[in-house]
């Protein structure tokens, strides 16, 4: 048989080969862990490759659901004024304890 049609016939195996190890590699380093990860319920992100619990807004903020930030604002103005109204001094303006130097220490006698 044709030399050029032998060399042909093992170069396009070759990159056969290579496709099908890059869809494979894909299929386990991408697309299989996406799977996994929205299955669970979390946000999968695919350029760093992670899988996150997605927070609500009111587990960073402390507001409850179904409150606007407008009733929110207003209710923690409240307590701030009733805190003060109370004389606890406000959650800034804390002081720190004065210190006082030690006494020097004098050497052991030997």
């Amino acid at each position: 048989m044709n030399p050029t049609i032998d060399r042909l016939k093992l170069i396009f195996l070759g990159i056969f080969a290579l496709g099908c190890a890059g869809v494979w590699a894909y299929q386990i380093l991408y697309a299989m862990p996406a799977k996994k990860c929205e299955a669970n319920g979390q946000w999968w992100d695919g350029a760093t490759r992670t899988c996150a619990q997605p927070l609500s807004i009111s587990q960073i903020t402390g507001r409850p659901v179904g409150m606007s930030r407008k009733e929110w604002s207003e209710k923690q103005a409240a307590a701030l004024v009733q805190r003060e109204r109370e004389g606890y001094p406000a959650a800034g303006a804390a002081t720190a304890p004065a210190v006082t130097p030690a006494a020097p220490s004098t050497p052991a006698a030997k």
